[in-house]
């Protein structure tokens, strides 16, 4: 049921897109420059897009329509040819889909990390151990967890550090939301239960949580995002040149700045393009 009305509710966005444009653009003047952009909800919730892309419109004339939902939700919205470039941070599903062949140009654009957050009591007490272990001793405690439950990057890291244990995590203490990041903290903060998080997210929102940062530095726990170009071969809607246009302008100086100075405390994400990506985190 739960994975029928998160399709149900990424169908209405697409259906109402559409109607605007008849084929997934929009409709009038700025129908010739339009584009569809599938990105998480982390770079929703944080805030992020709402300072990038009415600057990409001012900087390219491109109008931008955001999908957002879970890496994995995004990357199939690209591969069914209904978006026209993903920002997605799930980097083992990214590489198996542009493996494919039906995708352009993947591209490294910023950074930030994953953090368990709980209860400040930490009943599990995951504080100052790897990330795995973290997750073992939730698990043998019994202790409260929620989950994404979405397909989501967060959702395939955290199933990461799960088998990094040898657990299929069940029972009361483990809760999915099939949500995205702002609303999956909430519930972890009004149960008082642990969840991963982007730190973005997590930042955020964190003045209405009552939740802190028990986990967190653990190489485990880098959280990597790209922009990937879709190509004609995904379908005859997408648009391969808006999607260069955007995947050229956030890799580009002006977004990249943007992005390392995002976040009224400290930066929530750090700028990569051009980096080699097998250095981050060291």
């Amino acid at each position: 049921m739960r994975r029928l009305c998160v399709t149900t509710a990424v169908m209405a966005v697409l259906l109402s897109l559409t109607a605007c444009g008849g084929s997934g653009q929009a409709a009038g003047p700025s129908a010739e420059k339009s584009l569809i952009l599938a990105t998480t909800t982390s770079t929703q919730d944080s805030g992020l897009l709402d300072e990038l892309l009415p600057a990409f419109t001012a900087d390219t004339g491109w109008h931008v329509k955001p999908v957002a939902v879970g890496s994995g939700q995004a990357i199939e919205l690209g591969r069914r040819g209904e978006a026209d470039v993903l920002l997605v941070h799930s980097p083992r599903a990214e590489e198996e889909f542009v493996a494919e062949g039906t995708a352009g140009e993947r591209r490294l654009v910023m950074h930030n990390d994953f953090v368990l957050v709980g209860p400040a009591d930490d009943p599990a007490g995951i504080r100052g151990v790897p990330a795995a272990d973290a997750m073992g001793r939730i698990a043998a405690a019994r202790a409260g967890f929620v989950s994404r439950g979405d397909e989501s990057g967060t959702h395939a890291r955290e199933k990461q550090l799960w088998e990094a244990n040898g657990i299929v995590p069940s029972g009361q203490w483990y809760r999915s939301t099939g949500q995205g990041m702002g609303a999956t903290l909430r519930v972890a903060s009004e149960t008082s239960a642990y969840t991963l998080t982007d730190r973005a997210t997590y930042l955020s929102q964190k003045g209405n949580l009552a939740l802190e940062v028990l986990n967190e530095g653990d190489t485990a726990l880098l959280n990597i995002y790209h922009v990937i170009e879709m190509t004609k071969r995904a379908g005859d809607r997408v648009r391969p040149d808006g999607a260069k246009a955007f995947a050229d302008w956030i890799t580009g100086p002006r977004a990249q700045k943007m992005i390392g100075e995002f976040g009224a405390d400290e930066p929530l994400f750090v700028p990569d393009a051009g980096k080699d990506e097998s250095a981050l985190g060291n």
